[in-house]
C-alpha cells in the first residue's frame, strides 16, 4: 500500500547492463534501452547507466554513448550516468560529451560522477590509471565544472558544453560525500543494507554542505536494491543471481555474468563463498508491496532522502520488469500495467 512519504519521493532506475550467462553482451545493452522505455511509461523520474571496464558481467562500458541511445529511445524521462568515473577521463572530454548530450536532448540530461578507477590492476593499467588517481577526484570535479562555466584557467573553451546547465551528482564512494558537500552538489549514496553507514554519510553531507550555483540546499538520493514480487520468497529469488556474482567476484577476482536462480540454488559453495553470498542477501529490500513499502518509508524518513535510485539486477527479465511495475504502483498508483498519466512534477530536476 502506498503512503504519503512514498508518494512524494522520486523513484529512479540505475541499470548496469548486466550480461546473462550464455547471452551476448549486445542483448544486455538492448535490454537496458528496453527497460528505459518501460521505466518512462511507469513514471520513474530518471534512468541512469553505469561505467565498467573489462568486466565479463557488465556490458555498459561507455555510459555517455549508452545514455545517448537511451535518450533517443525515450521522450521525457531524465537520462544520465551513475556514473562516469571521472579519474578514468580528462575533465574536458567529459564536459564535451555531456555538452553534446544536453545539446541533443535539452533539459533531460544528468551528469552522475564517481571516483572509482578500474576493477583490477590489469584494467587500471589498460586505462593508464592507478588507485592513487581517485585521490584527485575533488580537483578533477572542480575542473569539470569550470568547463561548463567558462572559467577554465587554460583559456580553452569546451564546446558545446560552455554555458549549458547539466545537473551534476556525486556518487558517494569513500570520501565522495564530503566532496559533494564541499562542492555544493547533490549526493547519491548507498547501499540500503548498511543503514548505520548510510545514515552517517547523509548526516555528514548535510552538516558540511555549502550552497553553490548547482544546488542551494542538500539533495540526497539513496541507492540500492529493491525487489518486489507476489511473495517474499519470489522477491528474494530475484536477487540470487546478483548475490552469487558478487560472492564469486569476492572469492575469485572476476565478476561473472548472471546465472539462472535455479542453477545457483543447486550450486555447492565453499564456506567462504556461502558466507559472502548470504551477506549479499542479508538486509536487502525484498518482499511484497506492503513489506517493501514499509521498509522504504522507514529509510526515506530516516535519511530525509528526496529520491530513491533503484539498482536491482536479475537474470529473469520478466521477474525484474514485474518488480519495477509493482514498485511503480506504490509511488504512482495506476501505472503498474504500463498506462500511466505522467506527472510533470516528476520531470523536474529539483
Amino acid at each position: 500500500m502506498s503512503s504519503s512519504v512514498i508518494a512524494r519521493t522520486r523513484f529512479s532506475v540505475l541499470d548496469r547492463s548486466r550480461t546473462r550467462q550464455g547471452r551476448p553482451p549486445a542483448e544486455a545493452l538492448r535490454d537496458t534501452v528496453a527497460l528505459a522505455r518501460e521505466a518512462e511509461a511507469l513514471g520513474y523520474h530518471r534512468f541512469w547507466v553505469s561505467e565498467h571496464h573489462g568486466v565479463p558481467g557488465v556490458a555498459g562500458s561507455a555510459p555517455t554513448v549508452l545514455a545517448a541511445a537511451v535518450a533517443a529511445a525515450t521522450t521525457a524521462i531524465r537520462v544520465g550516468t551513475g556514473g562516469v568515473m571521472l579519474p578514468n577521463h580528462r575533465p574536458l572530454v567529459v564536459a564535451e560529451q555531456f555538452g553534446v548530450l544536453e545539446s541533443l536532448f535539452p533539459g533531460r540530461i544528468d551528469m552522475g560522477l564517481g571516483r572509482s578507477v578500474g576493477f583490477t590492476d590489469g584494467v587500471r593499467r589498460a586505462l593508464g590509471r592507478d588507485k592513487g588517481d581517485a585521490a584527485d577526484f575533488a580537483a578533477q570535479l572542480a575542473e569539470l565544472l569550470d568547463w561548463f562555466t567558462g572559467s577554465s584557467p587554460t583559456g580553452v573553451h569546451a564546446r558545446p558544453a560552455e554555458g549549458l546547465t547539466v545537473p551534476p551528482f556525486v556518487l558517494a564512494v569513500g570520501e565522495g560525500a564530503a566532496i559533494a558537500a564541499a562542492a555544493g552538489l547533490p549526493l547519491v549514496i548507498g547501499d540500503l543494507r548498511d543503514r548505520v553507514k548510510l545514515l552517517r554519510g547523509v548526516e555528514r553531507y548535510r552538516a558540511a554542505f555549502r550552497p553553490s550555483r548547482w544546488a542551494a540546499e542538500p539533495y540526497v538520493v539513496i541507492s540500492g536494491t529493491v525487489a518486489l514480487a507476489g511473495t517474499r520468497e519470489a522477491a528474494r529469488r530475484l536477487l540470487l543471481p546478483e548475490a552469487w556474482s558478487m560472492a564469486y567476484a569476492r572469492t575469485h577476482g572476476t565478476f561473472p555474468p548472471l546465472a539462472p536462480a535455479e542453477e545457483i540454488e543447486s550450486r555447492v559453495m565453499t564456506a567462504r563463498e556461502r558466507e559472502v553470498y548470504e551477506s549479499q542477501l542479508a538486509g536487502q529490500l525484498a518482499g511484497t508491496e506492503d513489506e517493501v513499502a514499509h521498509e522504504l518509508e522507514t529509510v526515506v524518513k530516516e535519511t530525509g532522502a528526496a529520491e530513491v535510485l533503484v539498482t536491482t539486477s536479475g537474470h529473469d527479465r520478466e521477474a525484474l520488469l514485474d518488480s519495477y511495475r509493482r514498485l511503480a504502483a506504490l509511488f504512482a498508483p495506476g501505472t503498474a500495467h504500463g498506462s500511466p498519466a505522467l506527472d510533470p512534477q516528476r520531470r523536474q530536476y529539483r
